[in-house]
Parts: structure tokens; C-alpha cells; sequence
């Protein structure tokens, strides 16, 4: 079993920046691969980044060059810094472990 808690969502304007943070607990085998998908209003869930235990990663299309994931494996915390926000990226965010475990979400909103 994998707990997940998220935070750092909220609302921002355009232009401008939020970090999330997601707390892994529970089978450290699980959690060597993590993950941020987000949901958008009326969309189906989409992956937006993913890190491995060796810190390599993939960032999606639409969010590159202006979303970075990154990890404290001494923590147990992954992390999704969002730079340059865009309305569009407004979504609720979920951080995934292993593919199988699922935070609660956190809500980011971005304003024009």
C-alpha cells in the first residue's frame, strides 16, 4: 500500500508560478516511479510528467520548458514546479505512485 498527500495547488495568475508537492508513504518499491497527471474540466486525466528513483524523467509536450519534476528521495516527496502558468493548465492534479496509487488532488486554477 502507497499513501499520497498533495499540496501547493491554489490560484494564480497568468505569467505566474506554483509548486506542488506530493508526501509518499508506505511500499518504497512503489514509489521508485512517480508521477503527475492532471484533469481538466470535462477532459479525460492526462499524464503531465513522471520520475524514476534515478532521476530520470519525462515532461509532456505541452507543459516543456515550463514545468520541471523533481524528487527528495530522503523525504519521500516528488515534486512539480509550474512556471509561466497558462489558463489552459487550469486542472485538478493528481500524483500517481507506480501507476496503481492515487492522491486526492489538489486544485490549481490559473487566471487570466
Amino acid at each position: 500500500q502507497v499513501q499520497l498527500v498533495e499540496s501547493g495547488g491554489g490560484l494564480e495568475q497568468a505569467g505566474g508560478s506554483l509548486r506542488l508537492s506530493c508526501a509518499a508513504s508506505g511500499d518504497s518499491i512503489c514509489t521508485s516511479a512517480m508521477s503527475w497527471y492532471r484533469q481538466r474540466l470535462g477532459k479525460e486525466r492526462e499524464l503531465v510528467a513522471a520520475i524514476l528513483a534515478n532521476g530520470s524523467t519525462y515532461v509532456a509536450d505541452s507543459v516543456k520548458g515550463r514545468f520541471t519534476i523533481s524528487r527528495d528521495n530522503a523525504k519521500n516527496t516528488v515534486y512539480l514546479q509550474m512556471n509561466s502558468l497558462k489558463p489552459k493548465d487550469t486542472a485538478v492534479y493528481y500524483c500517481n505512485a507506480c501507476g496503481a496509487y492515487w492522491g486526492q488532488g489538489t486544485q490549481v486554477t490559473v487566471s487570466s
